[in-house]
């Protein structure tokens, strides 16, 4: 008879199965924990005896919920069929709930992993609202393991061993981030036979999204946000408003660009990852890191150019009283905006405490204005949030679908959302044009 024992995120086997190779030091065959439903397929006119589980208690879930969406109904049927896939829907589209009701209807062992502790906070309240069920939750500070969890992904692969044969279904939320080369250790460690994954930017720059469609699943449904825009999500509109360096801002960024540019053409670096390989250099070339600091400082010039701040105070003048939130790509515009407006501001150094409650106060109305970095692109549940102004920003497709769903989320009444972009005419241009792809 073949036997299963699971030990530190590997399924033991006494006998040969699929997807695991001879380990002499235990004298058994040993295979990853994402392979624990294939090997059970395997298994099911076999004989056999498996020992891997240790599941928390779960009673009968009954979930309460606003009437489904008719996208979401279909996000659920298709995810049904294999119980194993992601779903891509835009950020305000209901993909909690489109989780909730899966967690419903399989009722079994759940473990829900986010990005970040505001993300666990909010799951924990979604959770206990909609089946009336106080979840558990694993972070640093506790570690409480019941019929469904909720932890981080930093969490998670710091505990990945223990975790690993737990549950049954596997909800990773924003799962763009699980196949990062430390996360997706946590994706190859559990057993979970189910998974669901969530997010409403699946594909990745660097192209790693191609493995987490091995470890949590391929997707399986897509929303598009043009197409919910007006009925399901706010409807939109995105303004782009180009301004000109000031005389003096041209010269110095004239300056840098220059020496950055010649530099990539005296070496011959061209490509995709031109700025890879001059990361790369600069470690060896003193020529090199002058080339790096001279885009540095060109860049900072471009994103945060006077003419940038002019239209910006323009902006909140017109839109007085609206929900705003200010995106920029660095700390030091965040903090300069907040001293110029006398806005608050959360970047990733802003204590947990002081960061709930800027979002609280700007969820009551007490503020209307944040300023913001990134650590406000994906992860706040912000209804009535109506204007966004991109003051800076990278390339990024995901980054930009990220923060034009901070606003797209509907509320009472006649929504209607606006996303500016205030562009400087230099390198910017490009830079803006790439992460419009994102549409």
């Amino acid at each position: 008879m073949i036997t299963l024992t699971y030990e530190g995120g590997t399924v033991l086997a006494n006998q040969e199965i699929p997807h695991a190779v001879y380990d002499p030091r235990v004298g058994l065959y040993r295979a990853k924990g994402m392979f624990y439903r294939r090997i059970k397929e395997y298994l099911i006119d076999k004989e056999y005896k498996d020992e891997c589980l240790e599941l928390p208690p779960l009673g009968e879930l009954k979930l309460e919920h606003p009437p489904l969406r008719d996208y979401q109904r279909e996000a659920i049927e298709v995810w049904m069929q294999e119980k194993w896939g992601t779903v891509v829907l835009p950020t305000g589209a209901g993909k909690t709930l489109v989780a909730l009701k899966i967690i419903e209807m399989l009722n079994v062992p759940t473990l829900v992993v986010t990005p970040t502790l505001e993300l666990v906070d909010q799951w924990g309240r979604n959770i206990k609202e909609g089946f009336g069920y106080e979840p558990g939750i694993y972070t640093g500070e506790i570690k409480e393991i019941k019929g469904i969890t909720v932890t981080t992904y930093a969490s998670a692969y710091l505990s990945a061993e223990y975790l690993g044969n737990k549950f049954l279904l596997a909800v990773f939320d924003e799962v763009h981030h699980l196949p990062s080369p430390s996360y997706s250790q946590i994706g190859e460690y559990l057993l979970a036979p189910y998974r669901l994954g969530l997010t409403a930017t699946f594909e990745r720059e660097d192209g790693l999204h191609e493995y987490a469609k091995e470890i949590a699943g391929d997707v399986i449904y897509r929303g598009d946000v043009k197409e919910l825009s007006g009925k399901h999500l706010a409807p939109f509109e995105i303004k782009r408003i180009y301004v000109d360096l000031d005389e003096d801002e041209k010269r110095e960024y004239d300056k840098y660009w220059k020496i950055y540019t010649e530099f990539l053409k005296k070496e011959k670096i061209k490509g995709e990852d031109l700025l890879e390989k001059l990361i790369r250099m600069s470690g060896r070339s003193k020529a090199a890191r002058e080339a790096l600091l001279a885009r540095m400082y060109a860049r900072r010039i471009a994103f945060g150019s006077r003419a940038k701040y002019r239209v910006l105070e323009e902006l909140l003048l017109r839109h007085r009283g609206e929900k705003i939130i200010i995106f920029t790509e660095q700390n030091e515009q965040v903090y300069e905006i907040a001293k110029r407006f006398l806005v608050p501001f959360i970047t990733h150094e802003t204590k947990k405490r002081e960061r709930e409650h800027v979002l609280n106060s700007f969820r009551r109305g007490d503020y209307t204005v944040i300023a913001t970095s990134k650590v406000l692109n994906e992860g706040v549940d912000v209804p009535d949030a109506s204007v966004g102004i991109i003051l800076g920003g990278s390339g990024s497709r995901r980054e930009y679908v990220q923060r034009l769903g901070r606003i797209l989320r509907k509320s009472s009444g006649d929504k209607r959302a606006i996303l500016y972009e205030i562009i400087s005419r230099t390198v910017e241009i490009g830079t803006a044009r790439r992460r419009k792809r994102g549409l």
